[in-house]
């Protein structure tokens, strides 16, 4: 997967995929589409909603509280085929665009950087 343009995503499966594993993803881009779906009709709001939250590890899930407006199932497994083979995320979302978009280096000054080629 990738993401060539902004607000769009590109697949490109591989010989090595079989049937049945592209049936799957397939398969999770139509239920994403419902998720999406849900909100669009005011079933869930723009901000609290199961793909706002997404992923959902098994921390969030057996919390004490659970303040959301969907069920910790639904959270758990969104789709019926989760069940028998579950990834559980260790942490939830990542914000990787900042990390992109605010890269932080260190280096050595640069007496130390003279210093080490003479």
């Amino acid at each position: 997967m990738s993401w060539p343009v902004t607000g769009t995503l590109m697949i490109e499966p591989t010989e090595s995929e079989s049937k049945a594993e592209l049936d799957r993803f397939c398969n999770a881009m139509i239920a994403i589409r419902e998720e999406v779906r849900d909100i669009e009709t005011g079933v869930y709001s723009r901000d609290n909603n199961p793909l706002k939250h997404a992923p959902h590890p098994a921390a969030v899930v057996l919390a004490e509280k659970w303040d959301r407006p969907y069920t910790r199932e639904t959270a758990a497994f969104p789709a019926e085929w989760v069940r028998q083979s579950k990834f559980w995320p260790t942490i939830a979302r990542i914000d990787n665009v900042y990390g992109d978009r605010n890269l932080v280096t260190t280096h050595a000054a640069v007496e130390v950087a003279v210093a080490e080629t003479a």
